[in-house]
Order: C-alpha cells, then structure tokens, then sequence
C-alpha cells in the first residue's frame, strides 16, 4: 500500500484526507491511502519518514510551510521562487529517501478565482499560503500589500493602517491566515468592513467552515465572497497528479 498524507499541526481543520479518500473509491483508485500526520516539531519529519517507509508523498499546511524548505533535497522552481512549500514528492530507492519540494497552492489558487476586475489587493496575512497568493498577483499584474499583526515593512500594513481610502482602493481583499477555521469560528480579520462596497471581492483560503465570519461580514456590505474549497480540490489534484508521474532524482539542490 502506498501513503500518502499531510504535515501540520494541529491538523484539526483539514479536508484532505476525506478528499483523497473519496477520490479513490470513486475512481476504483486501489493500493493508495491518504492519512493525516499531525507533528508537534518539524524535526520529526525525519521519524515519521524512517517509521513509514510507505509514504511517498506529502501536503504541507500550517505552520510548516516555510519551515520545510531545509528538510528537503531540492526544489522546484516555482516552490524556489515563492519561497514556500505545501507539496513533497518522496523518491524512495536505494540509499537515502529524496525529498523534492513543490508548491500547488499558487495554481490551485489561481484556477479557482477570476482576478481580472481586480488592480490592487490586500493579502491578510504573511504566512507561507500568502506567498503563493502573492506570486499569483505578481504574474497577474495585481499590485498588493501584506497586512500583519506584528511586521511592518514597505510591501506590510498594520491592520491599523487600514483607512478608508485603503479599502477603497484595494477592491481584492484575501484571507490567508487561519482566522475562522475550525474550532475557532468566531475569530476573524479586523478589518474595517463598513467600507467594503458591492466592488469589493472577499477570498477566504479557508473552507471549514465553508462561510467564515470573514465572509458574512463581506456580504453583509455587498462584496462578492469566495471559499478556499476549489483551491483545495484544485491544488490536491496537482498535488496527485506530482506524487504519481516519474520524476527523475536529479534535480537542483537546495541552496
């Protein structure tokens, strides 16, 4: 039996292994399981390796997105360029297990939405996820800026300094941060919603549950609002897709 599976903690809001579980009966896929691998510390990616010699592939969630990248043999280029990775591809043979790492989230995220209407953005969020969004906006022509907690930077606002004048201009606001999710529902980004307009798009990269509290609010004042459950379907699929197609083991080695 092959495994494949997810890395995160605490693993509680995630919808991938009923994806995956459904996909393969449905499509009669036999000898392929998909399991959740909830880890305290990265470093214990190297355990659950040596204990599951099964496992050839992996999704990465929160918090270790970014914090992968040194645990792995190389990168792809588009996972180097956004400096975040939520897909592994394991290449076990004789000798060490090859750890290649890919990012799905950006074309996952850019099949599932309709960017055109759109000239400036806020990303919420400064995580790996927002990395991928932004390399999306970049190559679509979309000017952004962060919004975060504690970091303030040229490209990186404070919740705080989101005026008015800044909401309206920024018609695409995304949520990439996990405010909302399951168990915590109540929770969501402090943003001044009274502002938004019918011209305003809302995208929540979360989808469980399917409408945050970041998206009522959203309708609530007329914008157009959108889920991350596509974007689930579309980057395991890609993600799929990568673990089951040959990939040679030479490849560029981490930096």
């Amino acid at each position: 039996m092959i495994t494949y599976g997810l890395i995160g903690y605490p693993l509680l809001h995630s919808g991938s292994q009923v994806y995956f579980t459904n996909k393969f009966r449905k499509e009669k896929i036999t000898g392929r399981q998909y399991k959740l691998f909830p880890l305290r510390e990265i470093k214990s990616l190297t355990t659950l390796l040596q204990d599951h010699p099964d496992i050839y592939g992996l999704n990465v969630t929160i918090p270790y997105k970014e914090k992968i990248i040194p645990f792995l043999n190389g990168l792809d280029p588009v996972a180097k360029k956004i400096g975040a990775v939520n897909t592994i591809k394991i290449i076990r043979k004789e000798g060490p297990s090859i750890l290649k790492g890919y990012n799905t989230d950006a074309l996952g995220f850019r099949n599932s939405v309709n960017l055109e209407d759109h000239k400036n953005a806020l990303i919420l969020g400064t995580g790996g996820a927002s990395k991928a969004v932004a390399f999306v906006l970049k190559s679509s022509g979309i000017k952004f800026l962060f919004v975060s907690r504690r970091i303030v930077a040229p490209d990186i606002i404070n919740y705080s300094d989101i005026s008015k004048e800044v909401i309206r201009k920024h018609t695409l606001i995304i949520n990439t941060t996990p405010l909302g999710m399951v168990p915590y529902t109540s929770s969501y980004p402090l943003i001044p919603y009274a502002w938004l307009s019918k011209d305003h798009f809302l995208y929540d990269l979360v989808y469980h549950p399917v409408q945050t509290e970041f998206l009522k609010k959203g309708k609530t004042y007329g914008a157009k609002v959108q889920n991350g459950l596509q974007m689930l379907y579309n980057q395991a699929e890609l993600s799929y897709s990568l673990w089951e197609m040959e990939v040679g083991d030479n490849f560029p080695e981490n930096e």
